[in-house]
């Protein structure tokens, strides 16, 4: 009888100061355990279940058979023969990507001047895949559609646009938008009467949402949330070494000044006189792309820090760069959100 148990290489575990996780990273989920649990998988590792039990003096017997059950049957685990364990090497969690800058953020008010065309082309050259633009001001549809135009036989494979909602812009021009250009990750219209999916597309292209919020500027930002929550090999293996925010982005603020994030108050010079190469070459601009969460305090203890974003812009002791996220409201110690 098989009696070795194996955690399927996509399931990865992460402990917490009062409970741990097992993340699912291949098919985008995650389950609560017990720290316990989390200690049996890692502290015995390559021991039969015979074994595992022999370690607690058989006191624990039937916690132990539910805990491996549990596993089971979440189909996170399986059992093999002891000669087999080899066979099923662990992840690899290296993080890296072939390119300078992996996503930009360009934020526009009703003063933004920018020359898009230089911009883009900027992006291109530096491997840019994901591009977010958030609009505090109305731009008529014709506007993101130029932009889309300036992306064609581009590398930026995801375009992100939020946008206000207006009345006078009928909801048909989005949608028109949105069927025309594949690129479109999300069209967010906040400020809206209500919120509401107007396209939610299963592919996770293509969506077309309203929200309640008002977005009018850059402190609308840095929110730690579960719904923001990213849980795929991308995000949890560029998290072990990198801030999950910060790392490999670059950002323009709607006075064309270019900064890690546009919620922060470092320039690191203006767009119509600096290129974002020239950025890339100062090491200071860089220095938060390693900041990760097991370095964070409070973070550091919580069992969502892999799967989570981080904010450097808003933290709770602005002196202290390595603070918990002002804007998070969770406590690991209690395993709360406050």
């Amino acid at each position: 009888m098989a009696d070795y148990f194996r955690l399927f290489a996509n399931c990865l575990s992460v402990k917490g100061a009062r409970r741990s996780i097992i993340c699912d990273i291949q098919r985008q989920n995650f389950e609560f355990i017990p720290n316990g649990l989390y200690d049996i998988l890692i502290e015995n590792r390559g021991k039969s279940l015979s074994e595992i039990k022999a370690e607690y003096n058989n006191e624990y017997d039937e916690v132990i058979d539910e805990y491996f059950n549990f596993l089971i049957d979440k189909d996170f685990a399986f059992w093999c023969e002891k000669d087999e364990l080899d066979l099923f090497p662990d992840l690899d969690l290296y993080w890296d990507e072939p390119a300078q800058i992996t996503n930009a953020i360009i934020d526009l008010n009703e003063w933004s001047k920018l020359d898009w065309a230089n911009i883009i082309q900027q992006l291109e050259g530096l491997g840019c895949k994901h591009l977010q633009v958030r609009a505090f001001a109305v731009y008529q549809p014709a506007f993101y559609e130029s932009i889309f135009q300036l992306l064609e036989n581009k590398r930026i494979i995801s375009l992100e646009i939020i946008t206000p909602y207006l009345l006078d812009i009928e909801e048909d021009s989005w949608l028109a938008l949105a069927q025309k250009y594949p690129r479109l990750h999300n069209l967010i219209l906040h400020s809206a009467p209500e919120d509401k999916f107007a396209v939610e597309d299963p592919s996770g292209m293509g969506n077309v949402l309203y929200v309640s919020q008002v977005i009018d500027s850059s402190v609308h930002c840095g929110i730690i949330s579960p719904s923001y929550f990213s849980i795929n090999i991308k995000t949890f293996t560029e998290a072990q070494q990198h801030n999950s925010c910060l790392n490999r982005k670059i950002s323009i603020d709607v006075g064309g000044e270019i900064k890690n994030c546009p919620s922060m108050t470092k320039s690191y010079g203006n767009i119509q006189d600096t290129t974002l190469a020239q950025v890339l070459e100062n090491q200071d601009f860089k220095k938060v792309w390693t900041i990760h969460k097991n370095q964070i305090e409070v973070c550091k203890d919580c069992e969502f820090r892999y799967i989570c974003t981080d904010c450097r812009a808003y933290i709770s002791e602005p002196e202290n760069q390595y603070s918990k996220p002002a804007k998070c409201n969770y406590n690991p110690y209690t395993a709360t959100w406050e």
